[in-house]
């Protein structure tokens, strides 16, 4: 499996991968960075060819970043589980939804996130994120999965009310640290099916996501094609695809993210994230 990651202080990141045994590997006497250059399928295919074993291994337990340097976009797709649409109390969508996360949200998976200043309703999504590996345009379903190069988590951290306060969502979505990536980016062809994975998060141990990517409205093909009709999705693009019932808003009464609480998530076969939340600071 092929797992590839960025590690070390934020923008002093170097480009790594972790081989079978689950040991980081230091990639920087190949590539400078893993900029969506080198999501193509020769440079993936060079990197696959590399015996892990021949890579310095690194020491410690460094930071991980964004897996991919220089995101151009953060595309998402709102109420894409028709359970969490019930539990929002909104209509099953009949074509995707779709918003924008700042890039300056992002951030590496395990990052602290900060609570906005006014604050007050911070909540949790899980979501299996796409990693565009070549220039998708007007693209057709059938030939949807070619443009990707692989697949990763994102914690699509929300601000209700900031996002509920006009039909725009994006300032709800889009402060500082509210779109954790990674830890790893795992190449498209270790994932038999996009379609079939579990994932799940908690909140300070308790089980608030447990769901599957089966049963998503709009399947990764779907998304990827009516996207493309409306912008260019780039080498290095990120989709986050839609989370399953459990987020704090669903809940009665509603459970919000206080500073202290520990997120833990997951998605099968694409590694965990954990997040503490902090006060912000200036």
């Amino acid at each position: 499996m092929t797992k590839l990651c960025r590690y070390g202080r934020p923008g002093s990141e170097k480009p790594g991968l972790i081989d079978s045994s689950g040991t980081l590997r230091d990639l920087s006497g190949l590539w400078s960075d893993l900029t969506p250059e080198r999501l193509s399928p020769q440079s993936l295919a060079q990197v696959a060819a590399i015996d892990a074993a021949t890579l310095p291994a690194v020491e410690g337990s460094p930071r991980f970043g964004v897996p991919i340097s220089h995101v151009s976009k953060c595309v998402c797709i709102g109420l894409n589980y028709a359970d969490h649409a019930e539990e929002a109390g909104l209509p099953i969508p009949q074509e995707p939804i779709v918003f924008l996360k700042a890039p300056s949200a992002l951030c590496g998976a395990h990052d602290d996130i900060p609570i906005p200043p006014h604050a007050s309703q911070v909540d949790w999504e899980v979501e299996l994120g796409i990693v565009i590996g070549s220039t998708a345009r007007h693209v057709t379903e059938a030939k949807a999965l070619e443009h990707i190069a692989g697949y990763c988590i994102v914690n699509d951290v929300s601000e209700r009310s900031f996002q509920m306060q006009s039909s725009q969502w994006d300032k709800g979505k889009g402060c500082d640290n509210f779109g954790p990536v990674g830890p790893f980016l795992v190449t498209a062809d270790e994932i038999a099916d996009p379609q079939n994975l579990r994932l799940w998060l908690d909140v300070n141990g308790t089980r608030r996501q447990d769901g599957s990517t089966a049963t998503m409205i709009f399947s990764v093909r779907e998304i990827i094609a009516y996207l493309s009709r409306y912008m260019t999705l780039l080498p290095g693009d990120i989709i986050a695809t839609g989370t399953p019932p459990g987020v704090g808003m669903g809940h009665k009464p509603p459970l919000w993210l206080q500073e202290g609480d520990e997120m833990r998530l997951g998605i099968e076969g694409l590694g965990e994230q954990k997040q503490t939340l902090v006060r912000w600071t200036r």
